[in-house]
């Protein structure tokens, strides 16, 4: 099975990090984006750039992911695409969306919308630490042994 990257690419925080661990297992990676990117000329990586439309970006790695490839996303209804497809999904934080928890992930996210738009709760994010990287990291790492076997 030849298992290929979709990255979610317009805000991903670890797409170094991506390419390393990829290369280390000699996977192809896809980075796609709503905006031009600089473009890396390594053979393994192609870059997709398509329109600013909203939700182009996730239309397209939900048409072009098959079953078994690893997606990096934070869209939680990406993901859930994504794992309807029986992708492995993952989140630039190592967080894995799998059937079992994208329905509460879902949920919470839709919470959090309604509250936000009531004033009760702040947009406020926290910002990404060395221990989210490390954990992606070992996600990422994990998802692709797991499925290699």
């Amino acid at each position: 099975m030849v298992i290929e990257i979709f990255v979610d690419n317009d805000a991903c925080p670890v797409k170094e990090e991506v390419l390393r661990v990829a290369g280390r297992y000699r996977l192809h990676v896809t980075l796609v984006s709503n905006q031009t990117m600089r473009p890396l000329n390594l053979p393994e990586v192609t870059q997709i750039v398509v329109s600013a439309s909203f939700d182009a970006a996730d239309d397209w790695i939900v048409e072009h992911a098959s079953a078994g490839d690893i997606v990096l996303t934070a869209d939680i209804p990406l993901a859930a695409r994504c794992l309807s497809k029986g992708c492995k999904v993952v989140n630039h934080n190592g967080a894995i969306f799998s059937r079992q928890n994208i329905g509460s992930k879902l949920s919470m996210r839709d919470l959090n919308a309604h509250l936000r738009e009531t004033g009760e709760i702040k947009g406020y994010n926290p910002g990404f630490s060395k221990k989210d990287r490390s954990q992606f990291l070992q996600s990422l790492d994990l998802l692709i042994q797991h499925i290699d076997k």
